[in-house]
């Protein structure tokens, strides 16, 4: 049995929480979700990775058919996994603690660093507010959350922040989410830090 969700059209978080409704129910077969936006198709693949379906997508005439069933997971992924804690950091800022910005971005980096150095890994590591500027350019951390990312290390913005602050065509590293997943992100994780 196939399920379908026409997610065209909807805006965020919509086509993630309806996506994500039919995986939630589904038992056997396969989803295919269809969206009209880049942002969209990434956020519903993410969902589907996170619960372990597989995922293929195809672009036809600008839209996106996101087609999700369930499947083992890969030995390379299982490997990754076992690198990785159970452990999700949020970043609301882009420096750490209270009183000095300038000895708090330096502070965060020498974290952020150190995070890219130690193991296990995070699972997933979240921008939201102005800590969205640590994922963009002019960041001086790209390449250490572009090491986290290449071990499998979730690297993910809020879409609605870049927006705000005039940096989601300056992203780079990771990808856009939205608050839907940030929360989901939130939930599923035992641990959490939050700055």
């Amino acid at each position: 049995m196939n399920e379908r969700v026409d997610a065209r059209g909807l805006s965020c978080p919509k086509p993630v929480i309806e996506t994500k409704k039919i995986l939630d129910a589904l038992t056997e077969g396969s989803v295919t979700t269809i969206v009209d936006n880049e942002a969209a198709m990434q956020n519903v693949k993410k969902l589907a990775e996170s619960m372990s379906y597989c995922v293929n997508v195809q672009e036809i005439e600008g839209d996106y058919y996101i087609h999700m069933y369930k499947g083992e997971l890969s030995q390379d992924v299982r490997m990754q996994s076992s690198k990785k804690k159970d452990l999700v950091i949020l970043f609301g800022t882009n420096t750490m603690g209270q009183g000095s910005a300038e000895l708090g971005k330096v502070l965060l980096r020498s974290y952020i660093y150190a995070l890219a150095e130690y193991q296990p890994y995070p699972k997933a590591l979240l921008f939201v507010n102005d800590g969205v500027r640590l994922t963009t350019e002019g960041s001086d951390v790209i390449e250490y959350l572009r090491k986290l990312e290449s071990e499998g290390v979730e690297i993910l913005s809020c879409g609605t922040c870049l927006d705000y602050y005039h940096l989601k065509d300056k992203l780079m590293v990771g990808g856009v989410t939205n608050m839907y997943t940030i929360v989901e992100k939130l939930h599923g994780f035992r641990e959490k830090i939050i700055w």
